[in-house]
């Protein structure tokens, strides 16, 4: 019933900023704890960042933190994901995803929603 639409990748350089963008439909998207993930060709999808109702407790993974920030508008139904200093191995498609009752963030099994996902590529 939740619909996750994405947008904003494409193609960069390396030290390049994007911004990805995901609007929900839906009325209780405030409720909802927001991720983004990310995968490589061949790899397994990784948490890249969550973000928790109120936009006051967030998650980063490691190999992103300093570089990306999370952030959500609630009045506008959307998650953003701001990419700074990126580097190649950024290169991944990106998912939007929702979770109803939270839980092990980290996990791609703790989401009940996903969007279509979009590719970011950062060359070298």
């Amino acid at each position: 019933q939740v619909q996750l639409v994405e947008s904003g990748g494409g193609l960069v350089q390396v030290g390049g900023s994007l911004r990805l963008a995901c609007t929900a439909s839906g009325r209780t998207f405030s409720s909802y704890v927001m991720g983004w993930f990310r995968q490589a060709p061949g790899k397994e999808r990784d948490i890249v960042a969550a973000i928790w109702g109120s936009g006051g407790s967030t998650y980063y993974a490691n190999s992103v933190k300093g570089r990306f920030t999370i952030s959500r508008d609630n009045a506008k139904n959307t998650v953003y994901l701001q990419m700074n200093s990126l580097k190649p191995e950024d290169t991944a498609v990106y998912y939007c995803a929702a979770s109803e009752r939270g839980g092990q963030v980290v996990k791609p099994g703790s989401y009940d929603y996903w969007g279509q996902g979009t590719q970011v590529t950062v060359s070298s």
